[in-house]
């Protein structure tokens, strides 16, 4: 008999009883070690049906389908974005609303706070417009809105003119007449399109006299605030039925 440790001895019948019984049959001495490598070579041989029942198993698992993840599961990136968008839906359903408040002078689209002498802001295009067209700018607009008018001109008006440069030096000219009142400007920048725009929403005592697209695009939102323009080599107001002395456009 051979065990796992070396030890090769003649058996006897205790050891062959031993052996079929499946414990060790070493001497006393080299049996400690027999223990230590867990198993002794003379137990007898498991059957061959182990490997085959192994194989069957194996090939049945192959067959299986493969679990696939659940869409709805928080760890794929779409429902991620999913979920932080509908979060940052219901933040803004909860966060406080501002509303504008309708101003007291305002009787549905009409301003009552409008009357002579009417404040007329000037900007830069309107400036430029009526020196090209050759129409004085009290007089014109005398004429357009039969009372006094008195023209605004801001500090960031006033900047602009100064940066186009000497060909525009008769329009800066006429911007410092002191028949013009001249308005100081808070915010930062010489940009006169959203000053204007922000003096005439804020106070609804004001009218926009400009030639600029964009900006009486922006200022026909604004309900209550007239825009001066200029049409036939005159001066007209949008918005503003008591003008009778403004051609209609």
């Amino acid at each position: 008999l051979a065990c796992r440790t070396g030890a090769v001895r003649r058996g006897t019948r205790g050891d062959a009883a031993r052996a079929r019984e499946g414990r060790c049959c070493c001497p006393l001495r080299f049996r400690r070690a027999c223990l230590l490598q867990a198993r002794c070579s003379s137990r007898p041989a498991k059957s061959g049906m182990g490997k085959q029942k192994k194989a069957r198993l194996r090939s049945i698992s192959s067959l299986r389908v493969q679990k696939t993840i659940n869409p709805k599961d928080p760890r794929i990136k779409a429902n991620q974005e999913e979920l932080v968008k509908k979060t940052r839906v219901q933040r803004e359903a909860l966060r406080p609303r501002h509303v504008k408040t309708t101003p007291t002078a305002m009787f549905f689209k009409y301003n009552t706070q409008l009357g002579p002498p009417y404040n007329v802001l000037v900007d830069t295009s309107f400036i430029n417009f009526s020196i090209r067209n050759k129409i004085e700018m009290v007089g014109g607009l005398l004429d357009c809105l039969l009372a006094k008018a008195t023209p605004i001109i801001t500090d960031c008006v006033m900047a602009e003119l100064e940066k186009l440069g000497p060909k525009y030096r008769v329009a800066l000219r006429l911007a410092k007449d002191p028949r013009f009142e001249r308005v100081p400007c808070t915010h930062k920048g010489t940009y006169a399109d959203d000053c204007l725009l922000r003096r005439a929403e804020s106070h609804r005592c004001f009218m926009v006299a400009t030639c600029d697209r964009d900006l009486k695009r922006k200022i026909r939102k604004i309900p209550g605030v007239p825009v001066v323009t200029i049409k036939g080599r005159k001066f007209t107001v949008e918005r503003m039925p008591e003008a009778f002395g403004a051609p209609r456009t």
